[in-house]
């Protein structure tokens, strides 16, 4: 069985460099570069969702003619608004999982105290429980 597994990642490696060889420098170049970058991820555990928060321009309130309403809510209030990045996946009552009812691209209205504020990749989130969910915006 090790044997097997020895040739079998030699035969890989193989493989590798004979397609690296082949590849142009400017791809590969650009592969590592991604690779360096090691742009992180989160993945939401059990019923917490992951939310982007609106921008201002996202926020920006039109009438029918086009009309844009100035927004005179305080920083306080903007945080209540946002687009589903990720989410978990759901939570388990008496051994049964209850899938989430949000999903990633959702614009939602949730509590304003009921996050936690966090940076990936120099973008804030925000990752909620779902109870803090309070609507979807259609």
């Amino acid at each position: 069985m090790k044997s097997t597994c020895i040739n079998i990642i030699k035969q890989f490696k193989a493989l590798l460099i004979n397609f690296l060889e082949n590849m142009p420098k400017k791809k590969i170049e650009k592969v590592v570069k991604k690779l360096e970058k090691k742009e992180k991820f989160i993945i939401p555990l059990h019923d917490r969702v992951l939310v982007r928060p609106l921008t201002d321009e996202e926020l920006e309130k039109k009438t029918d003619f086009g009309i844009i309403l100035p927004d005179t809510m305080d920083e306080e209030k903007i945080k209540d608004q946002g687009v589903v990045v990720a989410v978990g996946e759901g939570k388990y009552d008496d051994g049964k999982l209850n899938p989430m009812t949000v999903k990633a691209g959702d614009r939602v209205m949730f509590s304003k105290y009921g996050f936690d504020e966090i940076t990936i990749n120099d973008e804030d989130y925000f990752i909620l429980k779902e109870d803090n969910i309070l609507a979807i915006i259609k």
